[in-house]
């Protein structure tokens, strides 16, 4: 009986796993593609916000630009860490370089730290020297800007919430179809008014918002490179699921962290029920189960039998 209801867990689970393969393969595709188009589109972008900005004495349009030019960066590094994920593992990196997707996230909030500084700083001389600031171009410019970053932004809408740094892509593009809005607003009333400090004060809030978005994505990369608990898990929660499979009367030792910003792992030590009828098998299957609903697909379990003396563990 027990080697059939095995074998039987075996094939399941050898068809559980397929069907999550199967479920990967489009979407990956999909998002190399999105970030290639987004990296060409934004980098023409870039070109010709600096030729304006130059030409027109924008210091919006040149911040603009710099943040443009921050994000095709971003892109370019989440494009690598996505290919780099992909890399099975070797025998100096059993994860393969998964974690590197955390490293780029991180990097990238330094990045946009930076800016920031340069942005701030700039906008402060201007206040104290003003500068004549051609308007009528700046918003045209500007207006193009919301069509480059409203495309980008969609076409990472559907995978945002699967992995952190195209989370990060989706924000970016997402601030900078406001930002070119703002833009787009001071360069109208520049244009009529000839009033040039609102090029300045533009150029200030969009540091604002950078600064916003920016520090969620360094705690929470910087969580992820600690090795924390990802910030939608709890481990409560995680161990209450575990508790309910037959045959386990207790969980202790569970480790749950990131291998990299997609995929989770968890370790634990099972302490299983000598009096069931169940194969570790069984119960291994059952758990993997739970876990790849609670979103970690690598999990380890060590058993112990609640028979043994445990004068060692915390049971």
């Amino acid at each position: 009986m027990h080697m059939h209801s095995h074998s039987h867990s075996h094939d399941h689970s050898h068809g559980h796993d397929h069907h999550h393969h199967h479920d990967h393969a489009p979407k990956l595709d999909h998002l190399n593609t999105a970030f290639i188009v987004g990296i060409i589109l934004n980098s023409s972008f870039v070109v010709l916000e600096v030729v304006f900005g130059l030409w027109s004495h924008s210091l919006s349009l040149l911040t603009d630009a710099g943040h443009n030019l921050g994000d095709v960066a971003g892109l370019a590094l989440a494009l690598l860490a996505f290919k780099l994920s992909k890399v099975g593992s070797t025998r100096e990196y059993t994860y393969g370089y998964k974690r590197s997707t955390i490293i780029v996230s991180f990097f990238n909030a330094l990045v946009l730290f930076i800016a920031v500084g340069v942005i701030g700083y700039e906008a402060v001389m201007r206040f104290i020297h003003p500068e004549v600031i051609a308007g009528g171009t700046m918003a045209w410019v500007a207006l193009a800007g919301i069509g480059v970053n409203a495309i980008t932004a969609y076409l990472f809408v559907k995978d945002k919430d699967k992995d952190l740094n195209v989370k990060s892509a989706y924000l970016h593009m997402a601030v900078d179809a406001i930002v070119s809005f703002g833009v787009v607003v001071s360069g109208v009333i520049i244009y009529f008014t000839k009033l040039y400090w609102i090029d300045s004060a533009v150029s200030l809030v969009v540091a604002i918002v950078i600064l916003r978005g920016t520090w969620t994505l360094l705690t929470e990369s910087l969580r992820l490179e600690m090795d924390g608990v990802p910030r939608e898990m709890d481990v409560s929660k995680i161990r209450t699921e575990l508790m309910k499979a037959k045959g386990v009367s207790d969980v202790h030792h569970i480790h749950v962290w990131a291998l990299s910003t997609t995929e989770n792992a968890l370790t634990a030590h099972l302490v299983i029920d000598p009096k069931t009828e169940l194969t570790f098998d069984n119960i291994k299957h059952d758990l993997r189960h739970r876990l790849e609903h609670m979103s970690i697909s690598h999990s380890t379990f060590e058993p112990e039998f609640s028979d043994e003396n445990c004068k060692h563990t915390d049971c």
